[in-house]
Formats: structure tokens, sequence, C-alpha cells
């Protein structure tokens, strides 16, 4: 870990796709926000699943860049983009919960990241993939 905490990994062209670095702020900041829900019984399991789809966005989005084909990593982004759109959804229901500020920019944050992963899985149709 660098000295602001984050790790140094090198990812390539990964780390230039918007829609990833997008999802690892989203994930940041669902860490952060949970953490007031937790003492809350009644969010339990919704935090653990926020946890879960916010993580899955970029474990497709990883998982996907590491695929041989534009096939498989369309497929990938499209699994990543069904979390988002979870993700989202669930920041909706949690407004009974949190601050609605908070709850548009999370849902504004989502929705971001399903449009670039839209677009690129629309660029991408069935052609091959270039080599990163």
């Amino acid at each position: 870990m660098g000295a602001s905490g984050e790790n140094n990994m090198n990812t390539s062209g990964l780390d230039k796709f918007g829609a990833y670095q997008k999802a690892l702020e989203l994930f940041d900041q669902v860490v952060g926000g949970m953490e007031m829900l937790g003492r809350n019984p009644l969010c339990d399991r919704m935090v653990s699943q926020q946890m879960a789809s916010a993580d899955s966005i970029c474990a497709n989005i990883e998982e996907g860049y590491g695929r041989e084909s534009s096939r498989e990593y369309r497929q990938f982004l499209v699994i990543a983009r069904g979390s988002a759109r979870e993700t989202q959804g669930r920041y909706r229901r949690f407004r009974h919960w949190l601050p609605a500020e908070l709850v548009q920019k999370r849902a504004s944050l989502c929705e971001e990241i399903i449009n670039i992963l839209s677009a690129t899985i629309n660029r991408l149709g069935d052609r091959p993939r270039p080599a990163s």
C-alpha cells in the first residue's frame, strides 16, 4: 500500500477505464456509508448485500478484462452493469435510513457507471478485442 493507503498495483489499461475508476470510487463510498447502517439490525442483510453488489461491479470488470475474447469481456461487463443496477436500486431503498442527498449522489454515480458500461458493451458488439 502506498502512503495514501491506495494499492499501487499496475493493471495497465484497466485503470484507465472510466467505469472501473468509478466502480472503485463507489465501492469506497459504500464501505464508508454502510458503517452508519451497521448498527441498525433492520439493515444487516441489506448492508452485506450492498457491499457484495458494489464489489461485484469491480470484480466482474476485472475478470472480464482478463478474458481472451471481446465476447467474454462483454458478458462480464453485462454482469457488472446488472450489479450496478442492483446497487443503485438498493440505495433508493436505503432512503429510509440514509440522507436523501447521499442516496441521490450514490444513485447518480451508479447511473454514470451503468452508462459507461452500456456504451462499452454496445461498442464491443462481437468484434475481436484489441490487445491491451
